[in-house]
């Protein structure tokens, strides 16, 4: 490619000398991003539609030197500069068509991200110097300098010592996964240091991971950590976007939640957010990121440029047939990434493997992820983002679990039909859980089937139970405190008259509304609370704790808490509910202790002896009994011993037997113990309507009141394996 004929933004500066050259040598069009090599660094960056490019360099006091980029190879722009280090700020300046209804929308006064850089520094000043297009009018380009506000991308040191500890790498049947919020997580906490609280430092403090230790999980999901940017419209609010589901840069760790960022550091994130990853390793702890491949940070067409836009608009992002003006839109967030351009999914892939080998962690949760099958359109399981992802031979043994629904299409809820590497939210168990605990009548049948792990989603694919992410509350809604306490939604906080969240809570206040002194209302939720969780840790599959939930955490009755960067969604060290803590913590010591809750199969056929469903009276579930409207208590019974899976090293995890009452009644309700094995006699290991309550030793034939709305789980003595 010949020296760019299209000058620079009018009044920009003109291409001069920088770090000793005004010429940068030809370099490498691979890997893209800005890569430190001895003696300088590589910058490389795609844009095929571009007719000409520059790369933007930025000293100390923040003065611009533009460098054309003269060698193109294969769509990507590339050059090497000697004499750039780490730390260099820099960004990009593209010139091209200004043709929106052609797909094009190219703007030299426009200073770009780049969409690889490993950092960034600076925030978005909107205004219209951000806008591609002139002030009342998108047909006109904008001649406006966005310079001052934009952020500025990062050349990035890579260098880390890591610790020689190994990955966890739990199996997914281990797995018992904690979702939480780097800074809400740590903000509060009393035993991080102020300096590191609300940063990735404070999440990898001895403190805030004794905490997980102590609860025992296994896995922390963490909210988007990419770099991510507030909309104006929250901004003039006096609110963010705190969750991060905004995401301009996908190889780049969040610069809010650096406490090296904050002492004064642009581009310590990248370090600080390693050792992190170091440290719960070290504990034993998995790292699995929520990640948002759906949509970016530029909006709809309206929206800013400030990186892929003004790169290869077309590429990016999928365009309206017959109007390419227009954006395709399954997210509900102005436009939605176009998996089917090899130019993204490369930077999906990229990014991707960024995150599990050079950043070490283990798996992802994706955002809306119908959206990145959506090659043609619809949904399809056989899409090239699919099939990237199981011939890649590093993402493909991350944890990938997908959020199985986007938005405003006849198949957004692809809840079972992802493929077979993949897990799901179980959205129906979510579902199916806060209503049986409410009383309705979602039939045992329906309760059954989620509590076994959703066989009638995933055993027809060949899929394990582990398939099935089971959750009840997420970010996204209500905390389980919220659950019991409030009907209806209450998001006035933020700014849209109680419009935005959902109005589909399936949520029970217990009497009142919001917080009450009401002693008998206060029991009942905390009774409310420990059933649901006692479900949720004891269903096959892989349970999802909300972090808070296991103390009592409120949003104040918000269930649409993504701009709420305060108390509201911060962790209230300070008022933590210790019964409820310490009773969520043996049951996720039960589950770690007893294999027979962590079953990788499903139990049906010839295994159908390891599972059991009796009637209250204890006799054996018939087609009618399973038919009864209405019916809202059961018994089932798991043998620990009767063909146990196998450990990686082949041993036999035979357990104890369990019993399992369940009474979503709202009174008590009479079990009788069903026969099981010969012999058997049983403890009550848990009881959820009163933790403190014991029973005696009981027998096949014996009677026990369970209370309203309540589990109690018997324990059976240990059975040695049969040859």
């Amino acid at each position: 490619m010949t020296q760019p004929t299209q000058p620079p933004a009018a009044g920009l500066p003109t291409p001069s000398a920088a770090a000793g050259s005004a010429s940068p040598l030809p370099g490498s069009p691979f890997p893209l991003g800005a890569t430190l090599r001895e003696g300088g660094t590589n910058f490389a960056v795609a844009g095929s539609a571009a007719e000409s490019l520059w790369l933007a360099l930025f000293d100390s006091s923040g003065a611009e030197t533009q460098i054309p980029l003269v060698d193109f190879d294969a769509g990507v722009w590339h050059g090497f500069l000697p004499g750039v280090g780490a730390g260099q700020a820099y960004g990009y300046r593209a010139s091209g068509p200004y043709d929106p209804g052609s797909g094009l929308r190219f703007s030299p006064a426009k200073l770009l991200l780049d969409p690889y850089a490993r950092a960034f520094t600076g925030a978005v000043k909107y205004g219209p110097e951000v806008l591609g297009y002139a002030p009342g009018d998108p047909a006109v380009p904008s001649a406006l300098d966005s310079v001052a506000h934009v952020p500025r991308s990062l050349v990035a040191d890579q260098n880390y010592s890591w610790s020689k500890s190994a990955p966890p790498a739990h199996r997914y049947a281990d797995t018992i996964i904690y979702e939480v919020h780097v800074k809400g997580f740590t903000m509060g906490h009393p035993g991080v240091p102020p300096e590191l609280r609300g940063t990735y430092a404070g999440l990898g403090h001895k403190a805030a991971i004794g905490h997980l230790l102590d609860l025992g999980v296994s896995a922390v999901e963490l909210l988007p950590v990419h770099e991510s940017v507030p909309e104006d419209f929250l901004l003039q609010r006096g609110l963010t976007n705190y969750w991060g589901y905004n995401t301009i840069g996908y190889f780049a760790p969040h610069q809010g939640y650096s406490a090296a960022v904050r002492a004064g550091q642009p581009g310590g994130q990248v370090g600080e957010f390693k050792a992190m990853v170091d440290a719960l390793h070290g504990a034993g702890l998995e790292v699995l990121l929520d990640v948002v491949f759906n949509h970016t940070a530029e909006g709809g067409p309206l929206g800013p440029t400030l990186c892929y836009r003004g790169l290869d608009n077309a590429a990016y992002y999928r365009l309206q047939p017959g109007d390419l003006g227009q954006y395709v839109d399954t997210t509900g967030c102005g436009n939605s990434l176009n998996a089917g351009d090899p130019l993204t999914l490369q930077l999906i892939m990229d990014s991707l493997r960024y995150w599990t080998t050079e950043m070490r962690v283990d798996g992802f949760r994706f955002d809306l992820a119908p959206t990145l099958a959506r090659q043609e359109g619809g949904f399809d399981q056989v899409s090239a983002f699919f099939d990237m992802v199981s011939q890649d031979p590093v993402v493909s043994r991350a944890k990938l679990i997908a959020e199985p629904w986007d938005v405003g299409q006849m198949d957004s809820y692809d809840l079972g039909r992802f493929p077979p590497l993949w897990r799901e939210w179980n959205g129906k168990y979510r579902d199916t859980m806060r209503d049986f605990w409410r009383s309705h009548d979602v039939g045992l049948g329906e309760f059954a089937t989620r509590f076994s792990g959703s066989s009638d989603l995933y055993a027809r694919s060949r899929r394990r139970p582990t398939a099935s992410v089971n959750l009840i509350t997420v970010h996204d809604g209500f905390t389980m405190r919220d659950l019991v306490s409030y009907d209806d939604k209450h998001n006035e906080a933020n700014g849209e008259s109680n419009r935005d969240g959902t109005d589909d809570n399936r949520s029970w206040n217990c009497g009142v509304e919001g917080p009450s002194d009401d002693a008998a209302v206060v029991v009942l939720r905390e009774r409310q609370s420990r059933a649901m969780l006692a479900t949720l840790l004891l269903s096959f599959g892989v349970p999802m704790l909300l972090g808070g939930d296991e103390m009592g955490r409120t949003q104040q009755g918000n269930n649409n808490a993504y701009c709420q960067d305060n108390e509201i969604t911060w962790f209230d060290w300070s008022n933590q509910d210790s019964d409820l803590l310490g009773f969520t913590k043996a049951l996720v010591d039960l589950r770690r202790s007893h294999p027979v809750f962590r079953r990788s199969r499903y139990l049906a056929g010839a295994e159908a002896a390891q599972v059991g469903w009796f009637t209250p009276a204890g006799t054996a579930m018939t087609g009618s009994d399973w038919a009864t409207n209405g019916s809202l208590a059961l018994a089932v019974y798991l043998d620990g011993s009767d063909d146990p899976d196998r450990s990686d090293d082949g041993r036999l995890l035979v357990d104890d037997d369990f019993l399992v009452l369940v009474n979503a009644w709202w009174e008590p309700a009479g079990f009788t113990v069903p026969a099981t094995r010969a012999g058997l006699t049983w403890q009550t290991c848990v009881d959820t309507y009163d933790p403190a309550r014991t029973a005696a030793a009981l027998q096949a034939g014996d009677s026990l009141p369970v209370g309203p709305r309540s589990i109690v789980v018997l324990i059976g003595p240990r059975l040695e394996p049969t040859a």
